[in-house]
């Protein structure tokens, strides 16, 4: 198994710290600083240029977390849920700005949904639970794809609490689109392992298959959403890897954007030296 190259996530202020690591191998990157509604509130655009300045010279891939917080994708308020796709829409203003390729945003799929759902009978008994919690999201969504198609940028949507990943894939799946495509969480889908009864990492990667765009790369301990530095958690990381290594679009530049997200930005330099001394990462 060849190694894959790795980049990280981080912010305005942590990248120069990682800068000549990013930009010398032309590695991943994700940008973090906009997933605040207080900034998405107030002059983005100036915090899009100047973190577009300070990109000036990188070569990788380039990609944001979109904003998420309080932001249900599967909305169906009538008043509420245009202020939620117009914080979307906003998230792929920054991505035009910045010539970011990808978004990330959370999937809606949660613990409790999959706990109870056949416990509720569906609103429309012609469909299933499942059906209209898809309706519901393309209401949300809609108009952020068309204009992620526009943008050329891809929404990867992150599992949190999902326990069954083929929820995601088929949400994913029923966009018919390019640019929608998924991203794993190792830690979150190492949490609901342990603790929700999900699959292993691995098999979330080989259930997206050729659906998958994006990965965070963080080490947990089955309990809890750690973001730990590879090595610092109990994750098998030689599994996780040998599934993106199987991958139908690994190899070319339509293969998952790999980055470390780490709640100490600091720790990146270790997590990456872990995986490297393990074989796994360049």
């Amino acid at each position: 198994m060849q190694p894959l190259k790795i980049g990280a996530a981080l912010t305005l202020a942590s990248l120069p710290a990682h800068r000549d690591w990013l930009f010398e191998a032309d590695r991943d990157l994700e940008m973090q600083d906009f997933v605040s509604s207080k900034l998405l509130l107030g002059d983005w655009r100036s915090h899009a240029n100047a973190v577009k300045d300070a990109l000036d010279g990188f070569g990788g891939r380039l990609g944001i977390h979109g904003p998420f917080w309080h932001l249900p994708l599967d909305c169906d308020d009538p008043e509420f849920q245009p202020l939620i796709t117009k914080r979307y829409l906003t998230g792929i203003d920054i991505c035009a700005i910045l010539g970011a390729r990808q978004m990330v945003i959370h999937s809606p799929y949660t613990t409790w949904n999959h706990f109870n759902r056949f416990n509720y009978a569906p609103v429309d008994p012609s469909k299933t639970a499942a059906d209209e919690k898809i309706e519901k999201v393309h209401g949300v969504l809609g108009d952020v794809v068309k204009r992620a198609e526009e943008e050329g940028v891809t929404l990867v949507i992150e599992n949190i609490e999902d326990v069954d990943p083929r929820d995601r894939r088929h949400l994913v799946d029923s966009f018919d689109s390019a640019n929608v495509r998924l991203s794993i969480d190792t830690g979150h889908a190492h949490y609901a392992h342990g603790s929700t009864g999900a699959p292993p990492v691995d098999y979330f990667v080989a259930d997206a298959g050729a659906q998958l765009g994006h990965v965070h790369l963080q080490d947990a301990d089955g309990n809890a959403d750690r973001h730990w530095a590879p090595g610092q958690g109990n994750i098998l990381w030689p599994a996780v890897f040998g599934a993106l290594a199987r991958l139908p679009r690994m190899g070319t530049d339509q293969a998952p954007h790999l980055v470390l997200e780490l709640r100490n930005h600091d720790d990146v330099p270790a997590g990456f030296q872990h995986l490297k001394d393990a074989g796994l990462a360049i």
